[in-house]
């Protein structure tokens, strides 16, 4: 048993280091304060997957009432395990330099341990949100106590703008997910879980040593990483939705090793042998560690944003939800869309993939392009499309990015009709 309240990628950690069988993490992560729940971890510090679940389910409905089990004493962890996980975690920095940095644990469990992370990267002037700061199970200043949410990282954004910070990070409850914000030409914005995707990839493959690196993103994140790794001779890889896929991404790559995955809801994974699972603290420190390089040689993420779509293209992503009564409506709303796919997306023509879960609708040639991923959401009574545009950068970047911009609000408006 770990001491105390304990961020998730901590319980990973310590599976994967110590051997243990199995870990549970007891968390609602980013959800409301009226929900809760627990995540599993099997050998390896990695979520469990079929039939592993299904086993698991079988022995406890084969399992005597629970007061006839014989309970048996809790043993504590090993004292020096979260202190090994901060280590590790500072340890993934590459560079030196210093950046200012504002923080919010978003009434979660990660404050503590982000800062001294932080500190031990050599990261010492980590300003955080006060009140958002301890562990509160109420999350009294945040309705929905998700980053990606429009208004949970107000506070957050506030606060680097009046602290003159280099980078803003937004931990979710339970640290394993990590929202970077940058400041703009038109004031201070969060990146999204892609472009943060998109720099991380290309940061690590251009410094890692592997003879055969593997990066992964799931089939509803942007397919920019993909091309970074082309272009660093890396291979990619592309999984269903959640890290427990993400986390085997490189179990069918002969010689692989995985260095890095991402999916486009915050979560990020930097240092596979270590935590094996979405990592927003160690997340964070990478995440400083390259605005720390970018400052050092005079440049900034928006400018690396900027090169990057010069040389892979633009990249316009949107998420559209549409709600539904029950699963049934979901499903008879994938039946319609496989029986009679669109034939255009934007004005351009367009194929269909069924890959069982999901519809992938893409079309488009090498100057612009269309994809949207459709699927039901594991959690929540939704149909979630996932759409990206990308069009060719070779000349004006900002004539590139209106392109872009319009036919991705052109996409929206289609996707919500059908």
């Amino acid at each position: 048993l770990l001491p105390g309240t304990t961020p998730t990628p901590v319980v990973a950690f310590a599976v994967r280091h110590t051997g243990a069988a199995a870990g549970i993490q007891i968390t609602a992560s980013h959800n409301p304060a009226t929900d809760n729940g627990y995540k599993v971890y099997v050998d390896g510090g990695i979520q469990l997957i079929p039939p592993t679940d299904r086993q698991i389910e079988a022995a406890m409905a084969a399992a005597p009432p629970a007061d006839e089990i014989v309970r048996r004493a809790v043993q504590p962890a090993q004292t020096d395990l979260v202190q090994r996980y901060i280590a590790r975690a500072a340890g993934v920095r590459r560079g030196s330099g210093s950046v200012r940095v504002a923080l919010t644990a978003m009434h979660g469990v990660g404050g503590q341990v982000a800062v001294e992370t932080l500190r031990r990267a050599g990261f010492g002037q980590v300003h955080a949100v006060g009140p958002q700061f301890a562990p509160d199970p109420d999350f009294p200043t945040i309705a929905f106590p998700n980053p990606e949410e429009p208004g949970a990282t107000d506070a957050l954004l506030t606060l680097a703008a009046d602290e003159d910070a280099d980078v803003a990070i937004a931990l979710d409850p339970d640290a394993d997910r990590c929202a970077v914000g940058i400041a703009g030409e038109t004031g201070w914005r969060m990146l999204s879980g892609d472009e943060t995707g998109w720099l991380l990839g290309d940061y690590i493959l251009s410094q890692e040593q592997v003879a055969k690196p593997v990066v992964a993103t799931t089939v509803v994140s942007s397919r920019m990483l993909a091309a970074i790794a082309t272009q660093h001779g890396a291979v990619h890889v592309e999984t269903l939705t959640g890290f427990k896929w993400l986390a085997r991404a490189d179990a069918e790559v002969p010689g692989g090793t995985l260095v890095y995955a991402y999916e486009e809801a915050i979560g990020h994974c930097v240092d596979p042998d270590a935590v094996r699972d979405k990592d927003g603290i160690s997340a964070a420190v990478l995440v400083c560690d390259l605005v720390a390089a970018l400052k050092a040689r005079g440049s900034s993420v928006p400018r690396a944003l900027d090169e990057l779509a010069r040389r892979y293209g633009v990249h316009d992503v949107a998420a559209v939800s549409r709600r539904v009564a029950d699963p049934a409506e979901a499903a008879e709303l994938m039946r319609r869309l496989r029986a009679a796919p669109p034939a255009r997306l934007a004005g351009l023509a367009a194929t269909a993939t069924d890959i069982t879960d999901a519809l992938i609708f893409t079309g488009g040639d090498d100057e612009a392009s269309a994809r949207v991923v459709v699927r039901p959401s594991g959690t929540e009574p939704k149909l979630k499309c996932y759409i990206e545009i990308r069009c060719a950068a070779s000349g004006d970047l900002s004539a590139a990015r209106a392109r872009a911009g319009a036919l991705r609000q052109r996409l929206v408006d289609e996707v919500r009709g059908w």
